[in-house]
């Protein structure tokens, strides 16, 4: 792999070796969490599983089984911080010392910030945020006495770019990133052995628009182009591999919504009020009286894909976060100087031509 780790990547494609490893993964009934728990199955790995619906950590623990895997579960709700120390604990205690754990649980409502209610606002901040403090603390208890393991935080190109109708997704992840900023300086500044890297994703075909809860009830989508949630999974295990790229992005459409909030967020401002709107609802008018799973989960629809695989892609690029970013910086800087340069001569040729 290139030193940039700049490649087509797919889910598919051969990935690290983890047999013999014990990986912890959150969210994990259904989307990217279901998916990524198979792809460390199919690695080597005995997965721990976290969610709320026991029935469908169930289901993926028999597909792990049916790959010749390991797999064990721990339903509860990742908003609460005790359920997933005593997780941590159990895993420890039948599967083995925990190497990774890979935060990924997360909850959104789709709604303007005017017709938010509080109770919403704070479940979604336990969850997409607390969430990840929570399980960060429940791996360090174990790794830190270690001093190794590999924590990875499943991100979006949103935690760089908030966007209309999901301020609150956008806020917690926002929050998770300054969060494990802290956490990686306080890592350095121990000489500790433990890796810490982050999977920031694309809009990815998964269950979350078929149960999102809604504020008309209107159906969700998500904002073109969409990857397949394999797609996802094999770089949350590239990176768990390799922790020593503080960051990944998946897909040019992440690359091009970080790197052009760095140079140009006031136009990204216009751009998403006048276009982003839409772009996150279907044509299906749904019903006000959809249910969702923001406080309880819904049974029946726990599935790694969504129902947008019509338009899903494969195959998607792979960024490493920080060489992308000293690139655009130094191109940048070099259209900047560039433009300077242009500038003084035409000022020169006037002076001299007056």
């Amino acid at each position: 792999m290139p030193a940039t780790f700049l490649a087509r990547f797919s889910g598919s494609s051969a990935g690290p070796d983890f047999h013999g490893r014990v990986a912890v993964i959150t969210g994990a009934s259904a989307g990217v969490g279901r998916e990524t728990a198979r792809s460390f199955a199919r690695a080597g790995a005995r997965v721990g599983l976290v969610a709320r619906d026991a029935a469908a950590l169930a289901e993926t623990r028999a597909e792990i089984e049916s790959l010749g895997g390991t797999a064990e579960i721990f339903a509860g709700d990742v908003a609460d911080a005790s359920v997933l120390m005593a997780a941590a604990e159990a895993f420890e205690t039948s599967l083995g010392p925990i190497d990774i754990w890979v935060n990924n649980a997360m909850a959104t409502v789709y709604s303007p910030i005017a017709e938010l209610t509080a109770e919403e606002a704070r479940r979604v901040t336990d969850v997409t945020f607390l969430g990840y403090v929570y399980g960060t603390m429940a791996a360090l208890r174990y790794m830190r006495p270690r001093n190794s393991g590999t924590i990875v935080q499943v991100g979006s190109a949103l935690a760089y770019r908030g966007i209309p109708l999901q301020s609150l997704y956008c806020a917690a992840k926002h929050a998770v990133r300054g969060f494990t900023e802290s956490l990686r300086c306080e890592l350095i500044e121990e000489k500790s052995r433990i890796g810490v890297t982050e999977v920031h994703l694309p809009a990815i075909n998964t269950p979350q628009f078929d149960w999102a809860r809604s504020r008309d009830g209107r159906k969700p989508r998500p904002v073109p182009p969409v990857f397949e949630p394999e797609e996802a999974a094999g770089v949350i295990l590239h990176a768990a591999g390799h922790p020593d790229r503080r960051e990944y992005w998946l897909g040019r459409s992440t690359a091009q919504v970080i790197l052009g909030n760095m140079l140009a967020p006031s136009f990204l401002d216009r751009f998403l009020a006048k276009n982003a709107f839409d772009a996150q609802w279907t044509k299906d008018p749904g019903s006000p009286h959809s249910r969702d799973n923001l406080f309880e989960p819904e049974p029946g629809l726990h599935r790694a894909r969504g129902s947008f695989g019509h338009e899903a892609k494969a195959g998607a690029l792979v960024l490493s976060g920080d060489a992308t970013r000293s690139a655009a910086i130094v191109l940048a800087c070099g259209l900047s100087a560039g433009l300077g340069l242009a500038l003084g001569h035409l000022l020169q040729r006037r002076r001299r031509l007056n």
